[in-house]
């Protein structure tokens, strides 16, 4: 839902919701049940949301696969046509591959001294998830499933560094250890949970699967 050039996806996201609820609204007026809500899709493929990011589309996969400089150029040639033709020149660019399957492996990597945040500009995690003011109530059933539990440790620890511990917004994911950095146990804190979704996205291992949570709990966002 993002349009990468202008770093905006806010409105597409509620644009989303609002499509969602309409089809929702249709169905149980047309006392359907239980089936599938073809005009959501067809809304976000069609509507507005299309409309602002059809134009954009080809801007991310020119720079993921040529670099800065040359999707400044061949990127804004293409936006550039669309807008004034309706056509993008370079028809529809793919990525070749899904962002699970282009995380890096972290021999491949030296490890980010990231600075400690400072509690004036910079605050840690949990503080910031605190924001959103996200409830879940502890006595429900985990809603971020594991098809195998063995996975974090003994495959994506040594392989990716367990990545789900660094790219979850909300510390969600823990890799636990001993005092003596010993006995490595992944912990799930999914009260914590934002519902972004990452997880499901980027786990390497496809290993985690995110499902709504008992009650319609979740982020709440009062001062959006």
């Amino acid at each position: 839902m993002i349009n990468v050039p202008r770093i905006k996806g806010n409105h597409n996201a509620m644009l989303s919701g609002k499509a969602a609820a309409e089809a929702a609204w249709d169905a149980l007026q047309a006392g359907r049940a239980s089936d599938e809500l073809d005009t959501y899709e067809a809304e976000v493929r069609s509507g507005a949301i299309a409309s602002d990011l059809k134009p954009v589309r080809n801007v991310k996969p020119i720079w993921s696969k040529y670099g800065m400089l040359a999707s400044l150029g061949l990127g804004g040639l293409d936006m550039w046509a669309a807008n004034l033709t309706g056509v993008n020149i370079f028809g529809t660019l793919h990525h070749g591959k899904t962002d699970a399957a282009a995380t890096g492996r972290a021999s491949d990597y030296k490890p980010i001294d990231y600075p400690k945040p400072d509690g004036v500009l910079s605050f840690d995690r949990l503080t910031n998830v605190a924001f959103s003011f996200t409830n879940h109530e502890e006595s429900q059933p985990v809603h971020l499933r594991l098809t195998d539990p063995s996975v974090p440790i003994e495959v994506n620890l040594p392989t990716y560094g367990e990545p789900a511990q660094r790219y979850c917004p909300a510390g969600v994911y823990e890799v636990v250890r001993d005092d003596d950095g010993a006995n490595p146990r992944f912990q799930i804190n999914f009260q914590n949970c934002v519902h972004c979704k990452t997880c499901d996205i980027k786990d390497p291992s496809q290993n985690i699967t995110w499902t709504c949570p008992q009650g319609g709990d979740g982020p709440n966002y009062p001062n959006m």
